[in-house]
């Protein structure tokens, strides 16, 4: 299954066009160059296989996070875990 969970940006590299992202107390590193708009810090980002996608805003972000929660809370922490990582490997580019 494949999640493309809202990430909020906290750190920016401009000269790598990389920033580290927080999916739901996850922090990585995703690409930035498929967005036009300049991404700032504290932002919220779709991620699709590393690489941030889109911004959204806030209110949609913190919508969509509550409903992950949900989901969330029926798992225990490996499969949470495993869910918020496999964006990056999709096969097929899924996202949902």
């Amino acid at each position: 299954m494949c999640l493309s969970i809202p990430s909020k940006v906290v750190k920016i590299d401009k000269e790598k066009a990389t920033a580290v992202v927080d999916t739901m107390g996850v922090q990585r590193e995703v690409g930035i160059d498929f967005i036009e708009d300049e991404v700032k810090i504290g932002d919220y980002v779709l991620i699709h296989i590393g690489f941030a996608m889109n911004i959204i805003s806030e209110e949609e972000a913190l919508a969509s996070i509550e409903t992950y929660k949900e989901i969330l809370a029926l798992m225990d922490e490996e499969e949470r875990q495993r869910a918020i990582l496999e964006g990056d490997q999709c096969e097929g580019g899924g996202s949902a």
